[in-house]
């Protein structure tokens, strides 16, 4: 689950530095906005994930095949139904990119081209966090391994076709990333059915809603939605000030976010692990491996955080050199960097224990924690530093990180001292 996770910023990493070598910011900016709204728009449905990994663990535990499936078919029909739904809000998207987005035209005239490309593989991306889920909840974590890395490879290659041969630009980048999506469909759907095998039955899908049980989906759901959609609000307002403050900064930050989406999908390897594990111990009605894995994925989430922090110090300046040769984005990323060397170990905690809630669907505790993190950790320590400028975003994006690893920490050491880990 690390080695895959931790590919998975190449697509973003990719993206950036095929973009960021062209002639002009506005590329880069383009690239930016587009791209924050796709995460945006696929992030809020991180829900489908992760809720099909805490109870598909949770049934794999109990040794409930017929909840297995049954859960797997209610995500797809609902992934499907949401990606539709998000290709038909494309006039919306460009709305939401002229009206509120402050930067150059050509940089809003960019980030339209490339969301207009990239929303038309939302169903596909929605179906592979299902299918993700379903793999990690039936302990094969190879799966997602070879999924991360075939999409991986097929975008890099697309992106150095379209980009740098065919000099496509902006378009050539979302389209790379909109074909990648839906071959790894297809190969997840091939790993899927592999599993099934294996355990003794085949992967017959029909688009048929299954109703039986489907509230403890839909409440689930709703909790983490809420959760992810205050997430994307915090780098929402990242990239939008940004903007405001003028396409140096906005590409800059849009960069140094490639820093953190690393971190980010290295510490998630080890929340997956945790979802995973903690969820089937929770499926055996086991609290004392629970707490186990509790402790093991903690102590991992930092050995790596400070590895992170140790890397960002020594090779950090180089990493931007390599994303981008636009002086200007150069030099004030750089200024920035000191932010990317301390977030790590900030942050440790709040992915690792935001794998541990979800293996126990304790859902709503995490939906709580991020709203007071959200207008506590970021939106009031912005306000208080706004004056400081991109300073204060940092500020607050680092409070944010911090307070949420926090306030789980604080429950999950209530929840286990009281005996109620499993109710």
């Amino acid at each position: 689950m690390i080695l895959s996770n931790i590919s998975v910023p190449l697509l973003g990493l990719v993206d950036t530095a095929v973009i960021g070598h062209l002639d002009n910011s506005a590329y880069l900016a383009g690239v930016a906005l587009g791209s924050m709204l796709i995460s945006i728009a696929f992030w809020l449905a991180g829900f489908l994930r992760m809720s099909t990994t805490g109870l598909i663990a949770q049934a794999y535990g109990a040794n409930d095949v017929k909840r297995q499936m049954q859960i797997l078919k209610q995500g797809l029909v609902i992934a499907v139904v949401l990606g539709i739904l998000l290709i038909l809000l494309l006039p919306m998207f460009r709305l939401l990119i002229t009206e509120f987005f402050k930067a150059s035209p050509d940089a809003i005239e960019y980030a339209q081209s490339y969301v207009a490309i990239r929303l038309f593989s939302a169903p596909a991306a929605l179906m592979n966090l299902v299918l993700l889920g379903w793999m990690l909840g039936m302990q094969f974590s190879k799966g997602p391994f070879y999924l991360v890395l075939v999409t991986n490879i097929t975008n890099i290659i697309l992106d150095i076709i379209f980009v740098v041969v065919f000099q496509w630009q902006v378009e050539g980048a979302a389209l790379a990333s909109a074909i990648s999506d839906y071959l790894s469909l297809f190969f997840a759907l091939y790993l899927a059915n592999h599993v099934a095998k294996q355990h003794g039955y085949s992967l017959k899908l029909s688009f048929a809603m299954p109703l039986s049980n489907v509230s403890a989906l839909l409440r689930a759901n709703g909790n983490i939605f809420f959760r992810s959609l205050c997430l994307q609000l915090c780098f929402g307002f990242m990239t939008y000030y940004g903007g405001v403050m003028g396409d140096h900064y906005l590409a800059a930050n849009a960069v140094l976010l490639n820093f953190l989406m690393l971190v980010s999908f290295a510490l998630d390897g080890i929340a997956y692990a945790a979802e995973s594990k903690v969820g089937h111990a929770c499926g055996q009605k086991n609290v004392r491996e629970i707490h186990s894995w509790v402790w093991v994925s903690a102590c991992w989430g930092m050995i790596f955080a400070v590895i992170y922090s140790v890397f960002f110090s020594v090779f950090g300046a180089s990493l931007i050199a390599l994303l981008t040769d636009i002086p200007e984005v150069r030099s004030t990323a750089t200024l920035y960097l000191p932010w990317l060397i301390v977030l790590p170990i900030f942050a440790s905690m709040s992915f690792i224990f935001d794998g541990v809630f979800v293996g126990l669907m304790k859902t709503k505790a995490m939906r709580d924690s991020m709203a007071i993190s959200a207008l506590v950790g970021f939106a009031a320590v912005f306000y208080t530093f706004k004056e400081h400028g991109n300073d204060a975003l940092w500020a607050a994006m680092s409070s944010f990180m911090l307070l949420r690893g926090i306030t789980l920490m604080v429950v999950y050491a209530c929840l286990y001292r009281q005996d109620r880990l499993l109710k």
